[in-house]
């Protein structure tokens, strides 16, 4: 990756008078902050369906689109919905945090009244899409509308025949929800319509699209019911252990998250085909792909099935570069970005070298307790640094509740003036480093404390509501921002 800098920002916090962001007129305005900015790279955290809880690393599909990301202005330009059928509902009384239960209550009401109104219009488009993406497409569509049938419930509580995927289970369940079918395909394709068009706007003023890939599939998932085989599973759909992570310093009994782990072994017998047609996939979304977890290729944290914490689990060797390499030889070379954090054993370094994939710094995490380093601990070029993650809390909340001695750390390494702000201090430094890209989350940025914070690892609810207020992304922080990158060697203007 050439000497770049880009910002951390998820569409859904864009604003928006509907309650969340969009991949509309907002985006686009974002997209021209960044140009102004000297930025190259906008980052984005997951843009699948999200399930229970609201997290982007928890999606309903790995090939499908947030439905909460369509850009209901467009579908009123389109003709399939009016402006009273918006402005009358409920979004949320904030406009700086997504109210979750509004969104699902009242979204898909105005989607079904735009696909109702899409019947009428020339479906040539529509049935290209369908055709062109059938493979993932029809089993996603199913699956939401047999889901949506049984109030939402998982897969794995429906009536056997169609958890089990009997084939006259799956003709009788596509004869009955045929219309619930069509909407959940005709909701795709307005995403992914829309999606392109986004895309192309932000590529034509030289800014690369981040998109971030979740190493793992949801539980609660048309990729698990549909492809049970790819999965460490029991006959009856339950898993055998499940995906997260060890105690750290997030959470002292570690993280489970409760994700099905992967049959590295039929995998590697099918040529690794399931996995190359994601990467294929997120590669039609994104520029560059981060792929989170990354340390899961090299080795594994398995946890029994059930557990009630993360405590018990153990190691198991990953696929490594057996994967990687076959990757290469069906999809060519993919731009990947590595999230090479958490407990660090052997053999990630090794597989890091052997990928050459950029990995990630992250400055926050040097700040305090025995983690400490020193900035030649950054000194290398093919990484990716951050004053901090959509995990960890923005820089102003850190400085609110650290303790002085590692404030005084902070300000020490990162050569700060006695006035300088204290979150810009970090960014000059992450700047200024030979990382070769600097991606810093809008939150350090705007300087924002408590409350603006996207995700507490562990902890359940409350996370993933943050969005920016409509004025933010000022001129004023925007020429702040470009002055950096040109002293710094990562804007050629």
């Amino acid at each position: 990756m050439a000497r770049s800098a880009g910002v951390l920002l998820s569409i859904t916090s864009l604003p928006s008078p509907y309650g969340i962001g969009t991949i509309g007129k907002e985006a686009r305005r974002f997209a021209d902050f960044l140009k102004e900015a000297g930025q190259t790279i906008w980052q984005l955290l997951p843009v699948g369906p999200t399930s229970y809880g609201d997290s982007p690393y928890q999606s309903f599909s790995t090939y499908a689109g947030n439905p909460y990301l369509i850009d209901l202005d467009t579908l009123v330009e389109e003709g399939l919905l009016t402006r009273e059928e918006l402005d009358s509902r409920d979004w949320g009384d904030d406009p700086e945090k997504v109210d979750y239960e509004k969104i699902y209550n009242n979204r898909y009401e105005v989607l079904k009244i735009a696909f109702e109104n899409f019947k009428t219009q020339d479906q040539k488009k529509y049935r290209s899409f369908v055709r062109k993406n059938s493979k993932w497409l029809k089993d996603y569509a199913l699956y939401m509308a047999v889901k949506s049938s049984f109030d939402m419930k998982s897969w794995i509580e429906w009536p056997e025949d169609i958890k089990m995927r009997k084939p006259e289970a799956l003709q009788r369940y596509e004869r009955r929800l045929s219309q619930d079918i069509a909407f959940w395909k005709f909701a795709q394709f307005k995403f992914f319509e829309q999606w392109e068009s986004f895309r192309a706007y932000v590529n034509d003023l030289g800014i690369k699209l981040m998109g971030d890939l979740p190493i793992y599939v949801a539980s609660d998932s048309a990729d698990t019911w549909a492809n049970p085989e790819v999965f460490q599973l029991y006959d009856d759909g339950d898993p055998i252990a499940v995906a997260g992570c060890p105690p750290d310093h997030f959470s002292a009994t570690g993280q489970l998250w409760g994700n099905p782990l992967y049959d590295w072994d039929y995998l590697e017998q099918t040529d690794y085909e399931w996995w190359s047609e994601r990467i294929k996939a997120n590669s039609a979304l994104y520029d560059i792909i981060r792929i989170d977890h990354f340390r899961a290729f090299a080795s594994y944290y398995s946890i029994p099935f059930p557990a009630e914490n993360a405590v018990e689990g153990e190691w198991v060797p990953g696929p490594r570069m057996k994967l990687f390499n076959a990757m290469e030889e069906i999809l060519g070379k993919v731009e990947i970005v590595a999230e090479d954090l958490g407990e660090l054993t052997p053999d990630i370094p090794e597989l890091m070298a052997q990928t050459g994939f950029p990995g990630m710094k992250v400055m926050i995490f040097g700040f305090e307790g025995e983690e400490r380093y020193q900035l030649d601990q950054m000194d290398t070029d093919n990484c990716v640094v951050y004053p901090g993650t959509h995990d960890n809390e923005p820089l102003m909340e850190w400085l609110e509740d650290a303790k002085p001695g590692d404030i005084a750390y902070a300000r020490a390494i990162c050569n700060m003036q006695p006035d300088e702000p204290f979150n810009w201090g970090v960014i000059r430094t992450c700047y200024g480093c030979r990382a070769n890209t600097a991606v810093i989350s809008m939150q350090d940025i705007l300087g924002l404390g408590k409350g603006s914070r996207m995700n507490k690892p562990s902890v359940f609810g409350g996370n993933w509501a943050w969005r920016m207020s409509a004025d933010a992304a000022s001129e004023k922080i925007a020429k702040e921002l470009k002055i950096l990158s040109v002293q710094s060697g990562r804007s050629k203007e």
